[in-house]
């Protein structure tokens, strides 16, 4: 009985390695804008304000590069704010909001965004298993959401460059666990060509007016704009 047992266990592993490997092979290593959902994780002005890793100007374009991208393709989007109904944050930046004028903000309190239902639900909404998710901070609300979405059972992309931390430290750390855990690390503009990738494709007509927005409003903001500070809520 014992030698039974053991057999039909190990029959029952052999059986899920090859699910998971069939599964691996299935899935398409590069993504297309048909099987994505935008996740946008906190982008208010306390977190832009503190923001030590990078350019916040370059940070703030390549957010709003998404949402255009959101729009261009037709991709479901989510939304999620911290704190706001606790008055300890304000919504999200007014640059972001109008850029998604249709996205209704989602508020949290937890710091790790899979703990909230709503958000959850959210997600499962979209119909997406794709996630591309960008947040503040990289290593808090960030990090706990790509992390918990991979365990979750979702595919995960990170935009490296959409993203900041607290310090250059705290960020490279936090991309480091997003990899180990299995989400894939992406930039802006390589994202934005691998949703479409062909230029044959009916889709590529709406590239060329992101590409023109994304180039003509780097070449304005860049450099010239000083983001301001930040200034804790009077509520």
């Amino acid at each position: 009985m014992k030698q039974i047992r053991n057999k039909l266990l190990l029959l029952v592993l052999v059986s899920i390695i090859s699910m998971n490997s069939i599964n691996a092979q299935t899935s398409k290593p590069v993504w297309d804008f048909n099987d994505v959902a935008i996740v946008f994780v906190d982008y208010q002005p306390e977190m832009f304000g503190q923001i030590k890793s990078g350019d916040v100007h370059a940070i703030e374009l390549n957010v709003r590069a998404l949402a255009h991208l959101s729009k261009a393709f037709n991709i479901p989007v989510v939304l999620s704010t911290v704190a706001v109904k606790m008055g300890s944050n304000r919504p999200t930046i007014d640059s972001l909001k109008a850029d998604l004028p249709n996205s209704i903000e989602i508020d949290r309190t937890s710091m790790d965004a899979w703990d909230d239902k709503p958000f959850v639900n959210a997600i499962k909404a979209t119909g997406k298993k794709k996630l591309v998710i960008a947040g503040l901070f990289t290593e808090i609300c960030l990090a706990y959401v790509v992390v918990e979405a991979k365990a979750a059972g979702y595919e995960v992309m990170f935009i490296e460059d959409a993203v900041g931390g607290l310090s250059k430290n705290a960020h490279d750390i936090a991309i480091q666990r997003m990899i180990q855990a299995g989400a894939v690390p992406n930039t802006t503009l390589a994202f934005s060509s691998e949703l479409f990738r062909d230029w044959k494709r009916p889709e590529s007509k709406a590239y060329y007016p992101f590409l023109g927005w994304y180039f003509a409003t780097s070449a304005t903001l860049y450099g010239t704009i000083k983001y301001p500070p930040y200034q804790p809520s009077k509520k």
